[in-house]
């Protein structure tokens, strides 16, 4: 017989020191067999329930591994952050932007002492009149030297700059404006809040300080007079400054010098000087800056040669060439009552008309 573990008829040839030796190199320890993907009933469990000899085995459950933690831990922080950013931020939150405040405005009519002085060249006028030196349309409003403040940058300033100077082309130079005609160019400059205030000074024109058409801009009665040229003569000044944190200011002062003739006068007539000082000062937020709009506040004009009897409240009324101003004035105002602006009237010095 054989020994134990070989078969009866002994192990088989040519295999080199029994059936044994070829295995032993293989371990079948625990961690091996709870490997095994299929486990051998029992003899007891396949007479019991007659199952299969075999069962498979669920796999075995293994913790994540590495690189997958890594990736969830990665996932948890830029959830994390991404709420902490929504919640805490590191860009200011903008305040809520207060209304713009309503125009105040003067219209300072300027008789002259006599007959109003005139040629039939405006070049000659010009150059025997105070305006002998200013520049020609834009150029009469040259930006300055800007620099950055404390809360805005140096773009920012010029910025304002641009926009108030803008204006000043659009509300005091263009041909358009002046005639009567348009009005949209200078509109489109204003920030929204104003708008109702514009167009109601045009709709329903009223010497209140608030809603005089000539308090935006510069135009002439076209049934009165003409531009004899086109080419205006200004000088004047552009200032910015910081009012607050949030918001800007511009100061400006130019005086303007139009050659006019009497509507529908022949090339040969003469030609009168109208003389115009301006003071306008202008606001602007973060939103006018981004926008190229302004807040314009104040709005103060001196102009002649005018009547202080006439209404300059939509139109202004040039006293022309050989003109004299009418007697009278504008009615007493009563400084007890509301509602009223006081008139004002002023006198066009001989100094500022051109020797003829």
């Amino acid at each position: 017989m054989g020994g134990p573990g070989n078969p009866p008829e002994g192990s088989p040839e040519g295999a080199p020191g029994g059936g044994e030796d070829e295995y032993r190199s293989v371990v079948f320890d625990e961690s091996f067999v709870r490997a095994a993907r299929l486990q051998e009933f029992s003899a007891q469990e396949r007479i019991a329930d007659h199952a299969p000899a075999v069962r498979r085995r669920p796999p075995l459950r293994r913790g994540l591994s590495r690189q997958a933690l890594v990736l969830v831990l990665l996932i948890a922080i830029a959830f994390g952050t991404a709420i902490y950013m929504g919640v805490r931020h590191p860009y200011q939150t903008p305040a809520a932007r207060e209304p713009a405040e309503p125009l105040r405005m003067t219209v300072i009519p300027l008789a002259p002492e006599g007959k109003v002085p005139g040629k039939g060249d405006p070049a000659y006028l010009y150059e025997h009149s105070p305006a002998a030196q200013f520049r020609t349309g834009a150029e009469g409003v040259p930006l300055p030297a800007s620099r950055r403040t404390a809360h805005f940058s140096d773009s920012q300033v010029v910025t304002a700059l641009t926009t108030a100077k803008d204006y000043i082309v659009r509300s005091a130079l263009d041909p358009e404006v002046l005639t009567g005609g348009e009005v949209r160019a200078v509109r489109v400059l204003l920030d929204p809040d104003q708008l109702d205030q514009f167009d109601q000074s045009f709709a329903r024109p009223t010497a209140d300080g608030r809603h005089a058409p000539t308090g935006w801009l510069v135009r002439f009665d076209p049934s009165r007079a003409e531009l004899a040229d086109r080419k205006v003569r200004v000088q004047g000044t552009l200032q910015a400054a910081e009012a607050d944190a949030s918001t800007l200011e511009v100061t400006a002062d130019h005086t303007f010098v139009y050659a006019l003739r009497a509507a529908g006068a022949g090339a040969k007539d003469d030609v009168s000087l109208f003389t115009l000082r301006r003071e306008l000062h202008f606001r602007f937020d973060r939103d006018d800056l981004r926008l190229h709009q302004t807040q314009l506040l104040v709005s103060y004009v001196q102009a002649g040669p005018l009547s202080c009897a006439e209404d300059s409240t939509n139109h202004l009324r040039p006293l022309l060439a050989g003109q004299t101003a009418k007697e009278g004035g504008p009615a007493g105002t009563d400084p007890y009552a509301t509602g009223g602006a006081t008139a004002l009237c002023g006198s066009l010095a001989t100094s500022a008309q051109p020797k003829v």
